[in-house]
């Protein structure tokens, strides 16, 4: 598709903040790799030298990167060509696109609705095929959820095994760079050129860090009682039921399995998330970088900045991440999610042990209208309760079209792959 083409089509769904003219050129000097000739789209949190990079936000609306991220290094090595950078919930904060500081992204599939975010742009550029895949970032969801929404392929990497270097963070110890695909064989492809350890990002890490080759033996443990959690739609109970009975017939083993602390993972999940946000947006100070708004005095300054350039949910979450930090509640909110979290870690590192893969569904429900829960963000917070325990754990995910969602161990994508290509029949 060329720029114009895109930028067509694109007209009514809003996945691009930004078509490239002229892409191909500038990449033009790398050798032929595996992602050789084939168009990718990156979500606006991603530096790419020379580009805007606004992370859907006024108070990044003119920031320009002056390095590119190590995802993006290693595409262009690899042959990609970028043709564009996607919308996206402002700072990762959304569920919907919806929170984007220029505007709303719409479902390519049904323009009244949602196309799920925060990485909506990314997952309706492939969907609507104006590019072949796209890089996102995935905090609690932000890659599988828009996936599922979108019918598309969207990878959670384990933790550390895709460089954060050059991703514009949200919650630091959650965050991870993920490819949006049309099949699992290509989430696989661009996922071997993105992987591996980094000397800018501390937290990277390698191959053999964790060493576990457990024999895969077509093992699958369902947390039945999570699944049929309270608000999960009669649809979504349907489809979860049909992709149950298709695996049985790929000669999966299936177990029903308890995993009592998966309920407390969202609570624990938005207080872990929100003070990491607190943390990390305070840079945004309009001295540094970014948007400026001249006061009376210097706090003034940062007041006035600030409320200019972050929206109402970014600051709606500013506020409650500071609040668990804070002197007198760190201990109430901030250390029992620390807790929390280390033990539905513990409980899924033992789950692991005996099963290959933990299956469940993406979303609670489908997409939803355009509009239908901006007055309660509860109700899309709500949405994240069965991607945010993987976040938490540190452990890989796959979003497989039918809102079909596999867990694997830390640095086992190798049983994603494999399970999710029997399932949609790109291997025998």
């Amino acid at each position: 598709m060329t720029p114009k083409e895109i930028r067509d089509k694109d007209k009514d769904i809003h996945a691009f903040l930004e078509v490239f003219e002229d892409p191909a050129p500038e990449q033009a000097w790398y050798g032929a790799g595996a992602l050789s000739g084939k168009t990718i789209s990156i979500k606006d949190n991603l530096l790419l030298e020379g580009h805007k990079a606004s992370a859907g936000s006024k108070i990044l609306e003119n920031f320009t990167a002056i390095s590119d991220a190590t995802v993006i290094r290693k595409i262009k090595e690899a042959g990609a060509i970028i043709v564009g950078r996607t919308n996206m919930d402002e700072f990762g904060m959304g569920s919907s696109t919806e929170n984007s500081a220029y505007g709303v992204t719409k479902n390519p599939h049904n323009l009244e609705r949602v196309p799920g975010g925060s990485s909506g742009g990314a997952a309706a550029s492939v969907a609507a095929g104006m590019c072949d895949m796209a890089l996102g970032s995935d905090t609690g969801g932000s890659i599988r959820q828009p996936a599922a929404f979108c019918g598309v392929v969207g990878l959670k990497p384990t933790y550390g095994r895709v460089s954060r270097f050059g991703l514009i963070a949200y919650g630091s110890s959650l965050d991870q760079i993920g490819p949006l695909t049309k099949t699992v064989t290509d989430a696989e492809i661009i996922y071997n050129v993105i992987k591996g350890e980094d000397f800018n990002d501390s937290t990277s890490i390698n191959d053999d860090t964790y060493p576990n080759k457990k024999k895969f033996n077509k093992t699958i443990g369902i947390p039945r009682d999570f699944v049929g959690s309270e608000g999960v739609s009669g649809e979504v109970k349907k489809s979860f039921k049909e992709a149950e009975d298709k695996l049985k017939t790929l000669g999966y083993e299936i177990h029903d399995i308890k995993l009592p602390s998966l309920k407390y993972s969202l609570s624990a999940y938005y207080i872990i998330a929100l003070a990491e946000a607190s943390a990390n947006l305070a840079r945004f100070d309009g001295v540094k970088y970014g948007l400026h708004v001249d006061g009376e005095n210097s706090i003034d300054d940062y007041f006035k900045t600030r409320g200019a350039g972050f929206g109402k949910e970014v600051r709606r979450r500013i506020i409650l991440g500071t609040y668990v930090l804070s002197s007198g509640y760190y201990d109430a909110y901030y250390g029992k999610a620390i807790a929390v979290r280390k033990k539905i870690t513990q409980e899924l590192r033992e789950a692991f042990k005996k099963y290959d893969l933990i299956v469940l569904p993406t979303t609670p429900n489908g997409a939803w209208k355009i509009g239908e829960k901006s007055s309660d963000p509860v109700e899309t917070y709500i949405e994240d309760i069965f991607t945010v325990p993987v976040n938490i754990a540190g452990i890989p995910a796959i979003s497989i079209p039918n809102n079909l969602q596999l867990w694997a161990d830390l640095g086992r994508e190798d049983n994603l792959f494999r399970a999710g290509k029997e399932f949609l029949g790109e291997i025998e």
